[in-house]
C-alpha cells in the first residue's frame, strides 16, 4: 500500500570529505520488506551532521552520503512484513536507522551498541532529503497533534541527553551541571533535567545564550566559561553546598571542558560524555578521581524505550525546544554558523525550500 511518490527528490548530499554539500535531486528509494519510506517534512540538523561531512571520526561515513538523522514526517510507504506501521502515521527517523535485534546488545535493551546497527546519515542516506527509508521496527512513533517542526530536534538531541541524564543516576532536588548548555543539545537537557526533577547549572559563553538558558529554560546559575576567572571554583560555588554538583552533562563540542568537569563535580559524583569532539581525549587526576568515589562514563544514544519516554515528555507539553527554520537548500550555511559558534539552540530545516 502506498501513497502518490515521485520518482526523483531534492537532498543535499555529501560526495567529498570537507564538503561542501550538494543540493541536488536524487532518486527516491524504495522499502525494503521490513523498511518504511517517510516522506520527511522537517529535519534537525546536529553537530554529528558536521563531523559527518568532515569525516572527524575514526569510523569513516559511507560516500555519498545524504546527511540528517533527526527526520520527522509522515509514512507514505512500506514493506510487505511491515504491519504496524500505517500509511498516514506521523514517523521519525532517528541516528540508529536500524539494528538486527537478535544480538545480546538488541536483546538486552542496548541496541544502540548493535555491531551491525544502521546509521541515518552516516551509514546509511539520512534525513536531509524529501523521502527517507528506515527500518520499521526503529522509527519514532510522532503523535499526530504533535508539531513535526518542533518536535524533529527530540530525535536525537532529545533523545540522547534523555538518556544521558538516566545514566548520571541524578535523583531529583540534587544539582546537575550542562556544559554546551545553549546549543541544540544543552538547551535540551536544561529542559529534560528540569522536568526529571534537577536543579541545573548552565556553562557556556555569550549573553545570548546566558539569557536562553537562564532566562527562558530556567536554569539556577550560568557560568560563562570563556569570561570566568576560574569556571571551576565558579560552578561549585553554584551548588547549595559549595561542592559541586552530582553530576556533570558534557555535551560541548570542544575537548577543554572534558578535562576540567572531574575536577568542579562533587565527591561521588558522576560524568557524562555525551557530545564527541574530533580527536579528543578524556584525562582526569587519578588520585582526586579514586579517593573521591567520582565516576566517568559514556552515553550514546537512546534506546527504543527512551525515545517512547523522551516523546512523552514532549507530548506533555514539559520540553519546548529551540529552534530556528530555515530551508533544506540553505544546510550549508547552518554548517557555515556551526564552525563559528554562533547557535543558540536548534536549526530545523524545512525540506520543502
Amino acid at each position: 500500500m502506498t501513497q502518490n511518490i515521485p520518482d526523483k527528490q531534492w537532498a543535499q548530499v555529501i560526495e567529498k570529505t570537507g564538503g561542501p554539500v550538494v543540493y541536488k535531486q536524487i532518486p527516491v528509494a524504495k522499502p525494503g520488506p521490513d523498511e518504511v519510506l517517510v516522506n520527511i517534512k522537517y529535519s534537525g540538523v546536529c553537530h554529528t551532521d558536521l563531523h559527518a561531512v568532515n569525516g572527524d571520526w575514526p569510523i569513516p561515513p559511507t560516500l555519498p552520503l545524504v546527511g540528517g538523522h533527526e527526520g520527522a514526517g509522515v509514512v507514505v510507504a512500506r514493506g510487505d512484513l511491515v504491519k504496524d506501521v500505517e500509511i498516514g502515521d506521523h514517523a521519525g527517523v532517528k541516528w540508529l536507522n536500524g539494528s538486527c535485534l537478535a544480538c545480546e546488545f538488541c536483546q538486552t535493551g542496548d541496541e544502540p551498541l548493535c555491531p551491525k546497527a544502521f546509521l541515518s546519515g552516516y551509514t546509511v542516506d539520512g534525513t536531509f532529503q524529501q523521502y527517507c527509508i528506515a527500518k520499521a521496527m526503529h522509527v519514532a512513533r510522532i503523535p499526530k497533534e504533535v508539531p513535526l517542526d518542533a518536535v524533529a530536534p527530540v530525535l536525537c538531541a532529545g533523545i540522547t541527553v534523555y538518556r544521558g541524564l538516566k545514566e548520571s543516576g541524578a535523583r531529583p532536588g540534587q544539582t546537575v551541571a550542562i556544559v554546551g548548555a545553549g546549543g541544540g543539545l544543552g538547551s535540551l537537557a536544561c529542559q529534560y533535567a528540569k522536568a526529571m526533577g534537577l536543579q541545573v547549572i548552565g556553562i557556556d559563553t555569550g549573553d545570548e545564550k546566558k539569557e536562553m538558558v537562564k532566562g527562558q529554560l530556567g536554569a539556577k546559575a550560568f557560568v560563562d566559561f570563556a569570561t570566568s576567572q576560574n569556571v571551576i571554583k565558579d560552578v561549585q560555588a553554584a551548588t547549595e553546598d559549595g561542592t559541586g554538583p552530582h553530576a556533570v552533562l558534557l555535551v560541548a563540542v570542544n575537548e577543554k571542558p572534558f578535562q576540567q568537569a572531574t575536577e568542579y563535580v562533587r565527591r561521588k559524583g558522576t560524568v557524562v560524555v555525551i557530545g564527541v569532539p574530533a580527536n579528543a581525549f578524556l584525562k582526569a587526576p587519578v588520585f582526586e578521581t579514586v579517593c573521591g568515589m567520582k565516576t566517568i562514563k559514556g552515553s550514546y544514544v537512546g534506546n527504543r524505550k527512551d525515545t517512547i519516554e523522551a516523546l512523552d515528555f514532549f507530548k506533555r507539553g514539559l520540553i519546548k525546544a529551540p529552534f530556528k527554520t530555515i530551508g533544506l537548500s540553505e544546510l550549508q550555511k547552518v554548517y557555515d554558523l556551526m564552525h563559528e559558534g554562533k547557535i543558540a539552540g536548534r536549526y530545523v530545516l524545512d525540506t520543502r525550500k
